[in-house]
């Protein structure tokens, strides 16, 4: 006698075990359903690559690459067609098209190779193709490997677009003929098709010619299409040398906006801080003091009479191209006397040689770096006295400052601050150099800058 519950368990094993093949078999109809779909998914991706808009706007950017080639076709008729057995110009003998076709290619290479075609080409190009515009250079094309890119690419562009051009012109009307020819004898006699051919043959053979030949220049058209996208970024990117120029261009307007950045920090950021300290000198004697508070606003009103001129310097430069920026325009050592004079502490002035000897662009340099000494003084140590040693030494300008050290640690803005680092690449730009730091219970800033450096 069998166990009910040994039944109920061999049961539910097998159960289980049926489940598990059929969970572990793949479904036949659901492979075929998706077979389907990937087939379907195919033809649409196909269809998408034949007919759609991206393939569309490839096949305009040939057919204009075959008007460009229309001149040069012309004129290669001319030259071909009175060397051919008809002797007539415009014959339409394949050998007078064709022979055309070759002397055309080398005039529009040459065509290619003037400076302006590449901006042209780049234009028409960016527009229909669908390639990123980032990847191509709307320069005109200058150097001699930018001209023989820009030649090749508007030789293969009017090449390909003539021979698409062509075939789009002539297979289309021959294929619809094709395709209706069942349904008329008059076409079939036109085509000269035999009459020992079937009907049936006619029926199926002739419009799948026709789709045929409509298909395969739609595929013709878009790998062409392709092929020219793909080329483009080569042909009509920048070239090694346009990227130096680019690089070279950047480079100059970071080290214009660097420049302007500094003119502005030393020059207003001193100014604030002697119009700060002044005023607050002022505002603690302003009972007990009068002249004193007469004088301090004296010294801010002329400290902010000549910021606001040296402003207005900085601003013309900014309103100017930078082909004709007087790079030496502004304050330099001769008005040195006006700076120390209102800069709020008492600066003891020592110069060896003759600092007007110093060149122009120097000149102002070292102002600037005296300028920023001072305001890096003011605003750390306070009006404390300071030191300056001026010295024209051969072919070089030596700059020293020093200040002693306050009692307290200064306060440090968020983020430091820029004139430490301005003074280092003034002086860098002249190919001098520069250093700022506590040495023997003083602040020490010393500058070596060449005469003849930074031209």
């Amino acid at each position: 006698m069998s166990d009910p519950r040994a039944a109920r368990r061999g049961t539910t094993t097998g159960a289980r075990a049926s489940g598990g093949r059929t969970a572990g078999r793949r479904d036949p109809g659901a492979r075929t359903t998706g077979g389907k779909g990937g087939s379907g998914g195919r033809v649409r991706v196909a269809a998408r690559a034949l007919f759609g808009l991206q393939a569309r706007l490839r096949w305009v950017h040939l057919v204009l690459g075959g008007a460009l080639l229309m001149p040069f076709w012309l004129v290669g008729t001319v030259v071909v067609g009175p060397l051919t057995d008809t002797g007539k110009t415009f014959a339409t003998s394949l050998v007078v098209q064709f022979g055309a076709y070759a002397v055309a290619l080398p005039l529009a290479a040459i065509v290619g190779l003037l400076p302006l075609a590449r901006p042209l080409s780049v234009g028409i190009t960016r527009a229909l193709t669908g390639v990123p515009a980032e990847l191509f250079a709307d320069e005109p094309a200058h150097s001699r490997a930018a001209r023989l890119r820009t030649s090749a690419w508007f030789t293969l562009h009017a090449g390909v677009g003539a021979l698409v051009s062509g075939a789009s012109l002539a297979l289309p009307p021959f294929a619809v003929t094709l395709i209706v020819a069942p349904l008329s004898r008059s076409v079939q006699d036109f085509l000269h098709v035999p009459w020992s051919m079937r009907p049936f043959d006619q029926v199926l053979l002739l419009p799948i010619t026709g789709i045929g030949m409509l298909l395969a220049l739609a595929a013709f058209s878009a790998a062409a299409g392709a092929l020219l996208a793909r080329h483009a970024p080569v042909l009509l990117g920048p070239t090694p040398a346009d990227r130096l120029a680019a690089a070279e261009q950047r480079a100059a307007e970071l080290g214009e906006r660097n420049r302007l950045a500094r003119e502005l920090h030393d020059s207003v950021g001193h100014a604030l801080s002697a119009v700060t300290l002044q005023a607050g000198a002022a505002r603690r004697v302003l009972d007990s003091d009068v002249e004193f508070v007469r004088e301090a606003l004296a010294a801010i009103e002329e400290t902010t009479r000549r910021t606001v001129g040296e402003l207005d310097a900085v601003l013309g430069l900014l309103r100017q191209d930078g082909e004709g920026a007087d790079r030496a325009a502004g304050p330099t050592l001769d008005t040195l006397d006006g700076l120390l004079s209102r800069s709020g502490v008492r600066v003891a002035l020592r110069t060896e040689g003759d600092p007007a000897s110093v060149p122009a662009y120097v000149s102002r340099e070292a102002y600037r770096i005296v300028q920023e000494g001072l305001s890096n003084a003011l605003r750390h140590a306070g009006a404390v006295p300071v030191s300056l040693w001026i010295a024209v030494r051969g072919e070089e300008l030596e700059i020293t400052m020093e200040n002693p050290l306050p009692d307290q640690a200064p306060v440090v803005r968020p983020g430091g601050g820029r004139g430490l680092r301005g003074i280092t690449e003034r002086a860098a730009l002249l190919g001098g150099r520069a250093a700022a730091g506590p040495q023997d219970a003083v602040w020490r800033l010393s500058a070596l800058l060449p005469l003849g450096g930074g031209r």
